[in-house]
């Protein structure tokens, strides 16, 4: 195949500062056109990455353009009508995460996928990161032993702003800091340590905010702080914490933990992502932490000892998530995470949601 042909389906700062950095450093890649709302900027946007057609209907492009795959970066209630219609038009489709709604609109999805036999992707952005790289690679190798329990806590403070944020309402998110920011360390729990068998989940509300929507209509706020207790398959326990409520004084607002304890020993590791970016490990047998290096993994950004500059090297000079889809579309292959990924992490979502709901354990199997 040649070069991939690329739809932009939204055209929030997330595909500016992201996608289109990405495939524009891909030279398996060329970005044909893309849709967004508001004409003024999406003409704006393409105007900035030099894309040749700009449309406001989504339906207009997929019919109209010649594609290979497209990039869907909108607001989550709209996920699901437009990977169907690109999948049923036989396009390879990343979706941002959460991928749907719910479990259902995310089993169709992949349903869909599968039939068509599609390259997917949801790009859980953090997995491809040096430090939870290394975390893998280690847990790979059998550093931690049998898994006994990790502790994953993301803290934001995205959420103190009291206004009107469509990330905070039911039917456009579905879920607030649960599916926004836990999604990413369910993902990472999953991929750690394996299979989830039971939820349990506390999901809160700190601010309040304006009681109707801007078109003037009333609407469900979402969770703008939530604890989710894991139960794994091979028996381990996970808690994942996720706060939009946080006041982190760092310049991206926010902070990382990851603590994972097993019988040979402990991983911790942390971010502020501005002046710290750390991983330790101690075996069972040893006395104090030992930080534990990666700076294969880290490229320029160590050099330079700029975490901005390692996450944004990660994905523009490296080639990571958007270039691995490119890369696996143009070579008929597959990548990760999937949309099959995508819909496990879905299904604990629902499941969180309904613990929280009747305010006990649910088992991941009651949710179909």
């Amino acid at each position: 195949m040649g070069q991939i042909r690329v739809g932009i389906l939204g055209t929030s700062w997330w595909a500016d500062a992201m996608y289109l950095p990405s495939l524009d450093g891909s030279k398996k890649a060329v970005v044909s056109a893309c849709c967004g709302r508001n004409e003024e900027r999406a003409r704006q946007l393409a105007s900035n990455w030099n894309i040749p057609a700009v449309y406001t209907n989504w339906e207009e492009m997929l019919n109209q353009e010649s594609l290979d795959a497209v990039i869907i970066s909108t607001p989550n209630d709209t996920h699901f009508p437009l990977a169907l219609a690109a999948l049923e038009k036989g396009l390879h489709v990343l979706c941002e995460k959460p991928l749907a709604l719910n479990y259902t609109e995310a089993r169709k999805m992949l349903e869909v996928a599968q039939r068509q036999k599609a390259v997917t992707m949801v790009p859980f952005t953090y997995s491809f990161l040096p430090m939870n790289q290394k975390i893998k690679s280690l847990l790979s190798e059998g550093f931690l032993g049998d898994p006994y329990h990790l502790n994953f806590r993301y803290f934001a403070g995205y959420g103190r702003s009291a206004e009107y944020s469509w990330r905070f309402d039911q039917k456009h998110a579905g879920s607030g800091s649960l599916g926004d920011l836990g999604s990413h360390f369910i993902y990472l729990a999953v991929w750690f340590f394996g299979s989830v068998t039971h939820v349990w989940a506390e999901l809160n509300t700190v601010t309040s905010r304006p009681e109707l929507d801007p078109s003037g209509q009333a609407y469900s706020q979402t969770d703008d702080f939530s604890i989710i207790v894991l139960t794994f398959s091979n028996g381990a326990k996970g808690v994942v914490q996720a706060t939009t409520m946080a006041h982190e004084p760092s310049l991206w607002g926010q902070s990382h933990y990851f603590d994972l304890h097993g019988s040979g020993g402990t991983l911790r590791g942390w971010t502020d992502w501005e002046q710290t970016y750390k991983l330790l490990g101690a075996k069972s047998e040893d006395e104090k932490f030992t930080e534990i290096d990666f700076s294969e993994l880290m490229q320029e950004g160590k050099s330079k000892k700029s975490i901005q500059q390692m996450y944004k090297e990660t994905f523009r000079k490296r080639g990571r998530m958007t270039g691995e889809f490119i890369e696996a579309v143009a070579s008929s292959t597959s990548c990760r995470p999937t949309f099959e990924d995508g819909a496990e992490v879905q299904r604990i979502l629902d499941a969180a949601l309904l613990s929280a709901q009747q305010n006990c354990k649910i088992s991941i199997e009651e949710i179909i």
